[in-house]
């Protein structure tokens, strides 16, 4: 398999940029997946101090939620992923980003787990975010929605969990900032969380990666067609800026070892240097392939929210500086996950997470999986992130007393 996610892979043929764009602004009110609406009695309270309202939650599900409904798997997607984690993506009819590992017979077991992924708040997937429609003015909320944070995102996905009927999740599953989306879950609502698998994540944001992140809001917003956020309105896109924003962002998620194995100084499409300043180098082609593909799925503005989100990520100072006390008496029970060459979630900080969780007496197995594929290698084929996961839910799972498929507990 190729080394990057099939999401901004080539479109298929006859799809146009057009008809990408039409498609994408056609998802973010009224989304081909499930959707659920709350109104003005169900507003949600944001860490921002106020309250939004009405809004919406567009998500997926597979597999048959039991009798007990004691099966429920909620999978929290990374950054720029959405709720089609197995199954096509509307946009790009590309097949779901994490299809090896939710399915039938696939570590996370639809024909013996409910799977639920739902698009986070702030995205652009049918989940109220800055692109979606505000009901008070007819356009776009654009920076008048206000920014949202990690807790805001799993308090949405609670009041989904708590409007399907259930009282608790037999795991939570989520890698990067879905990761963050677990330990949030975890430590929010330890009650609600049987096991819970936050893989290649951290408990904050850190200094460097908010400088990422920075530079690729920077090149959004001084993109002249981003217009102070009211680029929808206007009918025009900050193609260039989200694009290079896309790029600053792509190089984080993979290794040196990888990106040389895959590119190295080769040429692309010439025998020599140009001597000038188009993409002479294969991994300049490459890059720049992912922020155009990037710009056909995805909102600028979102980007700026959900990427905010992560940044002020920081369970500990959530809990008086104490990472421990975030998990204090929990009995949920956790895999922790990590991989070689991520460097822009290190070892180290999942090392601090089971350190807090062993600290806080709670339940918990780690596993660094060896890789050379960087961050990006938890969307990948990696056969022992597959195992582990089996393992751990197949344990989990005889614990909670979930039948096998078959019938076998």
């Amino acid at each position: 398999m190729s080394d990057t996610p099939v999401q901004d892979s080539p479109a298929p043929a006859g799809l146009t940029p057009a008809d990408l764009e039409q498609a994408q602004r056609r998802e973010i009110d009224t989304p081909s997946s499930q959707v659920m609406r709350f109104g003005p009695a169900d507003a949600l309270p944001l860490d921002a101090g106020v309250t939004l309202a009405p809004w919406q939650i567009a998500y997926e599900t597979y597999g048959t939620l039991n009798a007990d409904r004691s099966n429920a798997i909620l999978i929290c997607h990374a950054l720029t992923g959405d709720q089609y984690v197995a199954s096509t993506n509307p946009v790009t009819r590309k097949p779901g980003w994490w299809t090896m590992l939710v399915g039938p017979g696939k570590p996370v077991d639809t024909d013996r787990y409910f799977v639920i992924c739902a698009n986070v708040l702030g995205g652009c997937m049918g989940t109220t975010g800055p692109a979606s429609t505000n009901p008070e003015t007819g356009a776009p909320y654009a920076l008048s929605m206000p920014v949202v944070t990690i807790r805001d995102m799993v308090r949405a996905q609670a009041r989904l969990v708590e409007h399907l009927g259930i009282e608790t999740l037999f795991a939570v599953v989520g890698g990067s900032m879905g990761g963050m989306q677990v330990l949030q879950w975890a430590s929010l609502y330890p009650e609600k969380v049987f096991a819970a698998v936050p893989i290649a994540t951290g408990a904050r944001h850190s200094s460097q990666n908010i400088a990422f992140h920075e530079v690729g809001r920077q090149a959004v917003m001084a993109d002249p067609d981003w217009l102070g956020g009211n680029y929808i309105a206007a009918g025009r896109r900050p193609s260039k800026g989200l694009s290079v924003a896309r790029m600053a962002a792509h190089i984080t998620y993979m290794s040196d070892t990888s990106l040389h194995r895959k590119f190295g100084r080769n040429l692309q499409d010439r025998e020599a240097p140009t001597f000038g300043f188009d993409a002479d180098f294969q991994i300049e082609s490459y890059l720049r392939h992912q922020g155009l593909t990037f710009v056909d799925r995805f909102d600028a503005n979102s980007y700026l929210y959900v990427t905010r989100a992560m940044d002020y990520f920081d369970l500990a100072a959530e809990h008086g500086g104490s990472l421990a006390r975030a998990f204090l008496r929990t009995s949920t029970r956790f895999c922790v996950i990590s991989f070689t060459t991520d460097w822009l979630f290190p070892t180290s900080e999942s090392k601090a997470v089971v350190r807090a969780l062993n600290a806080a007496a709670a339940n918990v197995s780690f596993v660094e999986v060896h890789s050379d594929r960087g961050h990006d290698a938890f969307l990948l084929d990696e056969p022992e992130m597959f195992r582990t996961v089996r393992g751990f839910l197949t344990g989990a799972a005889h614990a909670r007393g979930i039948p096998a498929p078959g019938g076998a507990a």
